[in-house]
């Protein structure tokens, strides 16, 4: 018999000074009353690259499957996958609807590699607003910009 999935909370974000500019992704995982914080910068960036990056680095640390809600700011990533844009991505050969090749799609494809592990339900949040875990995840992503310079 299977052993239940472990559920997981995770909150991201991206951030970036410049856009392309200097950037910062944050993913907080919660489990069980415990939580870790995954944080870093990248020199030269988009903020979308950051939202997605935050989530994937949130992901790629869970050691085993997990059902995950993924809390985000950020429209572009939540209603990828909620909306199933991804899915048409692909199935038009990484093309928007309107034909012009989709921005970054090695990010998607991590993603994606991720998705068929976990069970992930995306909420999308109100950036810079009342949800405490997103507003953590923003100064830990602007916190990784400013160590970028240190």
């Amino acid at each position: 018999m299977n052993s239940p999935r472990k559920q997981v909370t995770i909150f991201t974000d991206g951030a970036c000074s410049g856009n392309p500019g200097k950037g910062g992704w944050c993913a907080i995982l919660q489990y069980m009353g415990h939580e870790k914080v995954l944080y870093e910068g990248e020199r030269e960036t988009t903020n979308n690259r950051m939202e997605l990056t935050g989530v994937i680095k949130g992901l790629s640390a869970l050691k085993e499957p997990c059902d995950v809600t993924l809390f985000s700011d950020s429209s572009y990533v939540v209603n990828a996958v909620n909306q199933n844009w991804l899915a048409d991505w692909q199935r038009r050969g990484w093309k928007t609807a309107s034909k012009s090749a989709v921005k970054n799609v090695d990010l998607w494809e991590q993603l994606l590699a991720l998705l068929s592990r976990h069970n992930v339900t995306f909420v999308w949040v109100k950036g810079h607003a009342d949800n405490d875990n997103n507003n953590r995840c923003d100064e830990y992503a602007r916190l990784a910009i400013t160590m970028l310079d240190q």
